[in-house]
């Protein structure tokens, strides 16, 4: 049976079914009428397999406790092998509700209260809420623009802050949300040797890993021995196969002595098996996805070149990053002359659009704002004409 759902363009109403993105404009201090380009999720259909095999699931009628076996971890490693090069073991595999639970598991795993965890701001904000709200310290290794119109780490800060603050900690965002890098081997090279050398856990989020748009992603602890055993990797099919409300993360922690940290912490949070319907959908998408998947990353693959071809035109003052990974666009409006504030007036209650404004990523967001690309194009289309109508 071939794939069934690669109909991109289709519109599909998401209100009144609970939907984060859509149904909470109004409790989230947004007008009722706003179009979203917000929470990174994606307006299309999930592949037909994962349909096909939830709804095969609960025809059975039972929903008690459930847990996988080996041939899940195959399903997961095959999909890491045949994309990313990298082949996990299975007994490093540690599952977990998502990846922003993972890092804050990590949080209490390798640190002590009033420790502070290196980021590279602007970066998604839960890094610094899970640090913050555990009690530890943000520091910052802030990314900056190059002339390029590429962000780029400043190595020498980056090692600065970990031996002025006694880093123990470091969350990498590869991809990078929201700047849309994809760190090259040299770049994890230089990171990885440096924490290696000062002793710094790494936390490498690597959910956006599967949306690849120029360069290649390196899983960070494939590129050494020495990193694997300072690694705690973070993936999901969330983001690559549109089921983050399914609640499924692989975390994979190679060093025995991290990993049982962690799982210490998963134990004391309460944590044992996963939702049934979160490991079906994961073992359907990527064992039986890859059709759906290729076909919607070629379109989202357009949608950056429309976007880009449309703020270049139309948006005077505004410029697109350049992205390398991730469905995210990161608009910069600085150009404009607007405020942060003033810009956020304009986009919600002029343009009516729930954007991700650039100072929840930290300060060095200021000025910039994050859009979902991952929607068919004529609602893309719609909101970039809004945004042109306030300019």
């Amino acid at each position: 049976m071939a794939e069934r759902n690669l109909d991109f363009d289709k519109v599909i109403e998401r209100k009144k079914t609970d939907c984060l993105k859509y149904d909470f404009a109004e409790k989230r201090g947004m007008p009722k009428d706003v179009l979203s380009f917000w929470v990174a999720d994606m307006d299309f259909k999930v592949s037909s397999y994962i349909e096909d095999a939830l709804i095969e699931r609960v025809q059975h009628g039972i929903f008690g406790y459930s847990e996988v076996q080996t041939p899940y971890f195959e399903t997961v490693r095959d999909w890491m092998k045949k994309h990313h090069n990298w082949e996990p073991q299975e007994k490093w595999l540690v599952k977990t509700p998502g990846i922003v639970f993972a890092l804050a598991m990590a949080v209490k795993a390798y640190t002590e209260k009033g420790d502070g965890v290196l980021v590279q701001l602007p970066v998604y904000y839960p890094f610094s809420e899970v640090i913050e709200d555990n009690g530890r310290r943000v520091v910052s290794n802030t990314l900056y623009l190059g002339e390029d119109n590429r962000y780029h780490i400043d190595f020498e800060d980056f090692e600065r802050k970990i031996k002025e603050e006694k880093i123990k900690l470091f969350f990498l965002c590869n991809p990078h949300n929201p700047v849309g890098r994809v760190w090259t081997r040299e770049e994890l090279i230089t990171l990885g040797d440096i924490c290696v050398k000062n002793n710094v856990i790494v936390v490498s989020d690597e959910i956006h890993h599967d949306f690849i748009w120029k360069g290649e992603h390196e899983v960070f602890a494939n590129i050494k021995s020495e990193y694997e055993k300072i690694s705690i990797t973070c993936t999901s099919p969330s983001k690559t196969f549109n089921i983050a409300g399914m609640q499924i993360s692989n975390i994979f922690i190679p060093n025995s002595t991290l990993r049982r940290k962690f799982r210490r912490e998963l134990d004391a949070a309460g944590i044992s098996q996963m939702g049934t319907m979160g490991l079906v959908a994961c073992e359907a998408a990527y064992k039986k996805g890859e059709a759906w998947y290729q076909a919607m990353c070629a379109y989202v693959k357009d949608n950056f070149a429309f976007a880009k071809q449309y703020v270049e035109e139309y948006l005077p003052g505004v410029t697109m990053i350049d992205s390398e990974g991730t469905y995210l666009v990161w608009l910069d409006f600085r150009g404009t002359g607007l405020s942060s504030e003033e810009l956020d007036r304009r986009i919600i209650y002029e343009a009516k659009l729930w954007l991700d404004s650039g100072k929840i990523f930290g300060e060095s967001g200021k000025g910039f704002q994050r859009i979902n690309a991952a929607c068919p194009r004529s609602v893309l289309k719609e909101g970039l004409d809004r945004i042109r109508s306030i300019l």
